[in-house]
């Protein structure tokens, strides 16, 4: 944090995590998404590079939620590696400036944005997009993002029961007993993807796998999934037979889902699917669309991550911030 009060803001992880919470972060992401679905927001395309020297990806973001808030820049890599490590895959950093002048108004640590707000944005399509009595989900993965992913669908949905499954059966069984202790929810590892995802009517997968995880044979009608690994076109944590049968394809935004998104890439390519298809989160927030047409519709959602997320999420930590130094 800067020592000059009337400098910009200097923030570091744990200091982002104290001005935004999981509350604050979906309430962050409801607005993006509204902004989308209305137009209002400013959306550059986005850079993501595969690095030829390792399997790391970097990444750069512009945005601008609205003229209220500032520019927003985010640059970081994704590791895939660290997990093993117990380090988060995702590490950047994220620069905002003012509205009017263009100065420097903050720099924040862009893991803690990253994290919180990937998790409230599958929250807000969890809620817009699941049936109203789902209280169960299945989660795949068991790093970061798995853990905010339960925490975020507990605030919108009062969860009865998650399962959840990773390859690694001492990493599981301690996310799983986290979680069960924090939330006083029933969480049990499970040790197959089969059976983290049969018969439940909410899915999750968080995981960085370039294959099939989810497979569209497992899902029981009604059920509703999220993949927010599948961000490359070489990432696809659900196997084209999701697609298949999802009634709806719901994408935080089409043009970049169409680029980035791997199951997306690949339908579109193989031609189940048509641009015109995909569904973009923010029109159904904003009722422009809907996606789920009854009970039993199988609904897949494929987000990627935008820029102006990480721009309602800087911004609501900024505000959050205004009347008080974060310690």
């Amino acid at each position: 944090m800067s020592e000059d009060e009337s400098g910009p803001l200097f923030l570091s992880r744990a200091q982002v995590g104290e001005l935004l919470d999981t509350d604050a972060a979906i309430a962050s992401q409801r607005a993006a998404f509204a902004a989308l679905g209305d137009g209002s927001a400013e959306l550059p395309g986005k850079i993501m590079h595969p690095s030829r020297f390792d399997d790391s990806v970097v990444f750069a973001y512009l945005a601008r939620l609205s003229a209220d808030t500032g520019p927003v820049a985010k640059i970081g890599s994704v590791n895939p590696g660290n997990a093993t490590a117990g380090l988060p895959s995702i590490h950047a950093v994220i620069n905002a400036l003012d509205p009017v002048t263009g100065e420097l108004v903050a720099v924040m640590d862009g893991t803690a944005v990253t994290t919180l707000r990937t998790a409230a944005a599958s929250a807000v399509a969890l809620d817009a997009l699941a049936t109203a009595d789902s209280a169960e989900l299945g989660v795949l993965g068991s790093g970061t993002q798995a853990l905010a992913h339960v925490r975020a669908v507990n605030r919108v949905r009062t969860l009865r029961a998650v399962r959840l499954w990773s390859p690694d059966p001492g990493r599981r069984t301690r996310a799983a007993r986290l979680l069960a202790g924090e939330l006083g929810v029933a969480v049990e590892a499970v040790d197959t993807a089969r059976e983290a995802v049969a018969g439940l009517p909410m899915v999750a997968a968080c995981t960085l796998s370039t294959k099939p995880v989810v497979q569209g044979e497992w899902l029981t009608p009604g059920c509703t999934v999220v993949s927010v690994g599948s961000f490359e076109p070489t990432r696809s944590e659900v196997d084209a037979e999701v697609l298949r049968r999802a009634a709806a394809v719901v994408v935080d935004d089409p043009a970049t889902a169409a680029e980035h998104a791997g199951p997306v890439v690949d339908a579109l390519r193989e031609g189940p699917l048509a641009f015109e298809d995909l569904i973009p989160l923010g029109a159904v927030v904003t009722g422009r669309r809907a996606a789920r047409t009854g009970p039993d519709d199988i609904v897949f959602y494929n987000s990627v991550g935008l820029g102006v997320q990480d721009a309602a999420a800087a911004w609501a930590v900024i505000e959050a911030a205004g009347g008080r130094r974060p310690r």
